[in-house]
């Protein structure tokens, strides 16, 4: 039997349009589980969602309401979906208190960390001196800057490696990691690029896009495979 995987989907506010990129499903399909698309629903219904499903997959896309993490909007917060961010959030909740696997890419990332108590910089031009460019003009496939990852952690043992080159589409990043987590690879300008939790087995966030790369490069594939084989456990 295939683990069951739920990937959470974008969400239009005034179109009322859900989407997700084929890669997701494509890539937790390939490497051996079952994607099932979640569609924001209330967060009334993440308990009932995560005993439903073996393992969670965050998906990337827009920014999140800096309200969830005790800050007031600047200008350069982008779009945000109350519906898509009240959702994830009770989603994330209720997997770490049921010790389901979670997976969180990019969005997804910051979404876990602010879920688990964590805060991200709203824009990282406005919160550093100076920032590696972090939205590539690239293919989606194409790696852009290194990262370092920690040894010993997840991450390191997924990809059998401490040096990394990744793609890169975000202006926001985690700024504080949430208690319970720890970061575990660093762009060289210093942005977290990835975090896991300490307690949790597999609660791992990164900040590239790993879907958009592993047609490419199977390598990162690795990162869908790992999810995998925490639910099998």
């Amino acid at each position: 039997m295939r683990p069951v995987i739920g990937i959470t989907a974008a969400f239009q506010e005034e179109e009322e349009r859900c989407y997700l990129s084929r890669s997701y499903s494509d890539g937790i399909y390939r490497a051996g589980g079952m994607p099932v698309i979640l569609p924001p629903l209330p967060p009334e219904a993440a308990a009932a969602i995560i005993t439903s499903i073996d393992g969670l997959l965050l998906s990337g896309g827009g920014d999140i309401d800096p309200f969830y993490f005790g800050e007031e909007p600047l200008p350069q917060t982008g779009t945000v979906s109350p519906r898509r961010d009240a959702f994830e959030l009770a989603l994330v909740r209720e997997a770490l208190a049921r010790v389901v696997p979670v997976l969180g890419i990019c969005r997804g990332m910051q979404v876990l960390n602010v879920a688990a108590g964590g805060t991200i910089y709203q824009d990282l031009a406005a919160g550093l001196k100076s920032p590696l460019k972090h939205r590539q003009d690239a293919p989606r496939w194409y790696g852009t800057h290194h990262i370092d990852i920690l040894a010993g952690s997840h991450l390191a043992a997924i990809f059998r490696t401490t040096r990394l080159r990744v793609n890169s589409f975000h202006h926001q990043a985690v700024k504080k990691v949430a208690p319970g987590f720890k970061a575990t690879a660093w762009a060289p300008d210093g942005i977290i690029e990835a975090i896991e939790a300490t307690v949790h087995p597999f609660a791992v966030g990164v900040q590239f896009h790993p879907e958009g790369m592993w047609e490419k490069d199977p390598l990162f594939l690795a990162l869908f495979s790992a999810l995998i084989k925490a639910c099998n456990k």
